[in-house]
């Protein structure tokens, strides 16, 4: 028994400051694509990742697939709308264009890193459930990720640190 609340764990697990990304899976009638934070990565060796996702999500009736592959999108900085939008706002579509690759991965496109995986395991974890990816392929480009802390998305704030520390 505990007397840990969710908003409780909401409030103070908020004060963990996480990347965002968007995972993205294509399906028989399109690409069906969600907002995480809830993503880390878990092996080297074998290359696995993990995302969180809500056992209420849509997702999860792609997920749940045998043999599903997604793609895992890390936004960059200025990629706030494309968050919003796949996490239940929508906003204009050119500024939340997915791209799916010739493997079948879909990315969203100008985001600063992509994963390409496909679904090892997934594990029931309370009101959500774990989903472990074995990655396939990667790419990385150049600029700063799309944070979130407290409830809100931010970005990385460069200070110019005082000579003595330099």
């Amino acid at each position: 028994m505990t007397d840990v609340s969710p908003a409780a764990m909401r409030k103070t697990l908020g004060r963990f400051c996480t990347g965002v990304t968007v995972i993205a899976i294509q399906h028989e009638n399109g690409v069906h694509a969600m907002t995480a934070n809830a993503f880390m990565s878990v092996s080297l060796e074998p290359p696995l990742i993990l995302v969180s996702i809500d056992k209420r999500a849509r997702m999860r009736n792609y997920l749940d697939r045998p043999g599903c592959a997604f793609g895992v999108s890390v936004l960059h900085s200025t990629q706030e709308a494309v968050a919003w939008h796949f996490a239940g706002r929508p906003v204009a579509d050119g500024e939340t264009a997915i791209d799916v690759d010739e493997n079948g991965f879909p990315f969203v496109i100008g985001a600063i890193a992509h994963v390409a995986c496909s679904l090892e395991q997934a594990h029931d974890a309370g009101d959500h459930t774990l989903y472990i990816g074995r990655v396939s392929r990667l790419w990385s480009g150049t600029g700063e990720p799309l944070l979130f802390h407290s409830g809100k998305f931010e970005q990385i704030e460069k200070r110019v640190l005082d000579e003595r520390w330099a």
